[in-house]
């Protein structure tokens, strides 16, 4: 089940979001975090950079739930200049790696398009390490690759630098 997490839900859902992101990170996502990342690390993220932009109105998250627990996220991030009022991005795209494989990040990008475009978003932006298996998804979903930054972000893993891809999808 996918739903739009309200603001009343946020302390509740804040064990699951963390678990999410920390397991997700730990297991290679690229997502921002290199390791070490720890589960007070992946709290904190939730609490001071999601939080307050979910509160405000400035994002909205999905949710994916499976026998009651959140198993997956997403963002919505409606830009905010004058000249970008058709435009969001896409962010943090995570499924739990033990729900992995049951079509939920499809499920998650489908809501976040129907959202996207009650809000009269008809451009998506979304960036990926290029590298990553979630660029199948995206391709598969209709987004196509604007361009490709060599260097660009930091393998979770390793010190060393990856290429990241930039991807839009027209909903128009």
């Amino acid at each position: 089940m996918i739903s739009r997490l309200v603001e009343s839900e946020l302390d509740y859902a804040l064990d699951d979001l963390s678990d999410i992101l920390h397991t997700c990170v730990q297991n290679g996502a690229s997502v921002g975090f290199v390791l070490p990342f720890s589960p007070d690390e992946a709290r904190e993220y939730w609490r001071t950079h999601v939080w307050p932009s979910a509160q405000s109105g400035a994002l909205d998250m999905f949710a994916a739930r499976d026998a009651g627990r959140i198993v997956g996220t997403v963002q919505l991030i409606p830009a905010t200049m004058p000249n970008q009022p058709h435009r969001a991005d896409v962010a943090k795209l995570l499924v739990h790696p033990k729900a992995q494989r049951k079509g939920l990040g499809r499920a998650l990008m489908t809501a976040l398009e129907e959202r996207a475009r009650q809000l009269g978003r008809t451009m998506l932006v979304l960036d990926t390490r290029s590298t990553d298996p979630s660029l199948i998804l995206y391709q598969s979903l209709g987004f196509q690759i604007a361009g490709e930054i060599p260097n660009y972000c930091r393998n979770p893993f390793e010190n060393r630098l990856e290429p990241t891809t930039y991807m839009f999808k027209d909903l128009s």
